[in-house]
């Protein structure tokens, strides 16, 4: 049976955008994949294939075949208990069929493990559980866990850093020779006897101290290029090295001619020589800068807590945090990090949560509270159950979303993919019409130039290769979606892909549920009205209720139920139990039928209120909810419940308003109850009396509304179960984190504080995100939309050319960086 997988693979060796057109293509081309992403700016590909076609395997072999790499990690581990060697064959076995295990040896004389693996789809600490669950040990060698890939990534820089050392020590001297040369500023025994038209020609020697000193930054520093160019010449695709390649190669293989004697004219070995080095140079500070713009990543990374302290078997241990199991019970003290996700079962204290959440106060917990992994405990001594370990704890879940954002493809994108599709070929004519207008048609040169025809048209050429840049079209996007994505994370803004990233900036409206986001949910019984026709006391009425609430999940019961508990009242178990969402719930209690709701499910049934009817209308004035309560059938009474308003709510929508955004409150509370709430946080707009199936309809109505001439982007900000449909239906759904899990699935931006002032970071974080990109694309395209004409016209040096290409990636990437520093 088929069956859809998905794989983050971390890949090695991209330099451009048509890099990552190369590596999507050849990807799609696999019988099996149904889709691949991949991203310049976190090298990553996301690809999602049927695993009954295709494996692991498969997928890196084409990527390598495509002329880029896998990065990969290797774990050393000591096994113990391994009492022969037919348990290393089969641990062996084991390990290597783990899904992003490549190779897998296992030595019974040494008892080691060597185990090759894809670090984005297995951990050492998996790797480790799985030898334990063979029924060995598995000790690391080398202490503490490494980050495999950030290794690699480690290993490329300084790969770079060196290459550009060697490159500057043969580049430099090359330069201020050939310039000194050219000004005459050497000692006279360079020079030859001969001169001309007061011109002195340089000794024979001189030029193959030239080719010595070019020869290593040629093939040496700058052979990647040579590769790079022909694995994507090999996948008829054009790429940066294809232009670098052809322009230091056409300097310097027509200077060789001339240093052999076989032709005159000037030599341009340091031109060659110094594309190559300051273009080296361009790529280490981007990849130094691009590091930084995961740092969130790896600052949320860091938050976890290395060690645990758990009770196995009545004794206290310290383990690493990986090997916590669910079920142990972890003992944290003051002043420690909780090491995994779990349950309070003894002692009680205040956890500092805003490394997640960024709320700022502590949040009070007691036994039967959640606490979770990476965040610190105050006050008291907690002992806790273990509930999600590994990748299913809170924080892994929250890393796993951000770099989920961060390598999915933002709609803006879309264009310079496009240009960068076509943009090598399309340079490569450019150069071709250059050299061929420059030596056809170009001015005739003066009897004493020091360049001839064909050079002339050739150095041209070369500046028109060196000067493109697909390179900053491909970075524009990605390192600002990395920055925004991350930024987002450290304040406890989660952006589920780039998409709802960009797309949160162009928001016009605001909906807002009413229970829940602008109130804190948790709703208390004001007032208790009972019909004198019932003869019932205010106690009875509630016990009542409540024994029918019991069973009810909605917030407005279980406040009822809390009352009754809180007075002591006895409740007896109800029978029959039935809820109709959005009009109320109905069970026999003590043999009497028992109905507690609203005024729709009265008036559907034909209960009158008689002089009930104005007791509604007071406490509705007064911004409380009226459940009303029926006995066999008739209205007994009324019981008011208010729920209050967050501390946050009134600046949160003073916040939105001053964003220039229009805000709309959405309840299934009456329209005289919500109209009064409305008033004291300062909405536009009420939509009251709505059911929970109805406010998916409503988001699509406000949808459908455009405003002027600008169409109206619709935000959906909730909480409960019931928000779900409107938060998948809005354009940008938002998830206020103190609700369900539910909600949180459907919408595209969790917001892990119950805060709503959030909304209006959120919201501000995508503009600012927006602009950035906006920026870069601009630079981006501007940049080579002016100075390739610039160099085919002939204003131009090609090492000038070289430098401003060299730069113009770094620009991108730095300009992404201020991000990071900008106030939400």
């Amino acid at each position: 049976m088929s069956e859809t997988k998905q794989l983050t693979l971390p890949i090695t060796g991209m330099t451009c955008a048509n890099c990552v057109a190369t590596v999507e293509r050849n990807l799609k081309k696999l019988d099996g994949v149904q889709s691949a992403i991949v991203n310049l700016s976190s090298e990553r590909a996301t690809v999602d294939f049927d695993s009954a076609k295709l494996g692991l395997p498969e997928v890196i072999a084409r990527v390598n075949r495509a002329g880029y790499g896998v990065a990969t990690g290797e774990a050393d581990l000591i096994i113990k208990r391994l009492s022969d060697d037919n348990d290393a064959r089969r641990l062996e076995k084991v390990l290597a069929k783990i899904e992003g295990v490549l190779e897998a040896q296992v030595t019974f004389a040494t008892e080691k493990a060597r185990v090759k693996y894809v670090p984005t789809i297995v951990t050492q600490a998996e790797l480790r559980r799985a030898v334990a669950s063979a029924g060995f040990e598995a000790m690391e060698l080398g202490g503490e866990a490494e980050d495999a890939e950030a290794k690699a990534r480690e290993h490329e820089i300084n790969e770079q850093r060196r290459l550009l050392i060697v490159g500057l020590i043969f580049t430099v001297p090359l330069f201020l020779l050939s310039m000194g040369k050219d000004f005459n500023l050497l000692p006279a025994f360079v020079y030859s006897e001969n001169t001309m038209e007061g011109m002195r020609e340089a000794q024979p020697w001189f030029g193959w101290l030239m080719l010595a000193l070019a020869l290593p930054v040629q093939f040496y520093v700058g052979w990647q290029y040579y590769v790079g160019a022909f694995k994507a010449l090999r996948n008829k695709s054009a790429n940066m090295d294809v232009l670098i390649v052809m322009g230091s190669s056409a300097a310097f293989f027509y200077s060789l001619p001339i240093t052999f004697g076989l032709l005159m004219g000037h030599v341009y070995y340091e031109t060659a020589a110094v594309i190559i080095t300051l273009i080296k140079l361009g790529k280490y500070l981007e990849a130094r800068a691009k590091g930084r713009t995961s740092e969130a990543i790896k600052k949320l990374m860091g938050l976890r807590a290395k060690t645990a302290r758990i009770i196995r078997d009545g004794v206290e241990t310290e383990v690493p945090a990986d090997d916590v199991r669910v079920g142990d019970v972890v003992v944290v003290k003051p002043g420690e990090k909780i090491p995994v996700d779990g349950v309070v079962v003894e002692g009680r204290s205040a956890i500092d949560e805003s490394m997640l959440t960024g709320e700022s106060l502590p949040v009070e917990k007691k036994p039967g509270d959640v606490v979770i992994g990476a965040t610190l405990n105050k006050l008291g001594m907690l002992k806790f159950e273990a509930t999600k370990v590994g990748k299913e704890t809170a924080l892994a879940q929250i890393v796993k979303l951000v770099e989920d954002a961060q390598g999915s493809k933002a709609p803006i994108q879309k264009l310079a993919d496009q240009v960068s599709a076509t943009f090598v070929p399309f340079v490569i004519a450019i150069a071709a019409l250059t050299f061929a207008g420059w030596f056809f048609f170009g001015p005739t040169l003066p009897i004493n130039a020091d360049v001839d025809n064909f050079t002339r048209a050739l150095i041209y050429m070369v500046a028109v290769l060196v000067i493109a840049c697909p390179c900053a079209m491909g970075l524009a996007t990605p390192t600002a979606i990395m920055v925004g994505s991350g930024k987002g994370a450290e304040v406890g803004i989660l952006f589920r892909n780039s998409e709802a990233l960009e797309r949160a900036g162009r928001v016009t409206v605001v909906i807002l549920d009413k229970t829940g986001t602008i109130t804190k949910g948790q709703p208390a019984v004001t007032d208790i009205i009972t019909n004198p026709e019932s003869q019932l006391t205010n106690d009875e009425l509630l016990r009542l209720a409540a024994s029918v609430e019991k069973g009810s999940e909605h917030p407005l019961g279980e406040s009822i139920w809390a009352e009754a508990t809180t007075r002591g009242l006895l409740l007896v178990e109800p029978a029959g139990f039935k809820a109709e969402a959005g009009h109320g719930v109905q069970a026999e209690v003590e043999g009497r039928s028992v109905m507690v709701g609203n005024m729709r499910m009265f008036q559907a049934r034909g209960i009158q209120l008689g002089n009930l009817v104005s007791e509604v209308a007071r406490l509705q004035s007064e911004a409380k909810t009226a459940m009303l309560v029926a006995v066999d059938d008739r209205a007994a009474g009324i019981i008011a419940v208010a729920d209050t308003i967050k501390d946050s709510s009134k600046d949160a929508i003073a916040d939105l308003h001053k964003m220039g955004l229009k805000v709309v409150m959405i309840t299934g509370d009456n329209q005289k109850t919500a109209d009064a709430i409305a008033k004291q946080v300062g909405v536009d707009m009420v939509l009251a009396e709505v059911l929970p199936e109805g406010k998916s309809n409503e988001v699509k109505k406000l949808q459908a509304k455009a405003e002027g001439q600008k169409s109206t982007v619709v935000a959906m900000v909730g909480d409960g179960v019931n928000d779900a449909p409107a938060l998948a239906q809005a354009d940008v759904g938002l998830a206020i984190g103190t609700g369900t899990d539910v909600a949180m699935a459907a919408a595209p931006v969790t917001l892990m504080s119950g805060d709503l002032r959030g909304v209006a970071r959120a919201i501000n974080l995508s503009r600012k995100t927006l602009s950035t990109i906006k920026q870069n694309l601009f630079w981006a395209f501007i940049y080579n939309i002016i100075l390739i004409p610039a160099a085919a016209l002939g204003y131009l040096n090609p090492m000038l050319a070289a430098g401003a290409m060299a730069f113009s990636s770094v620009f991108v990437v730095t300009n992404s960086l201020r991000l990071r520093g900008q106030k939400i």
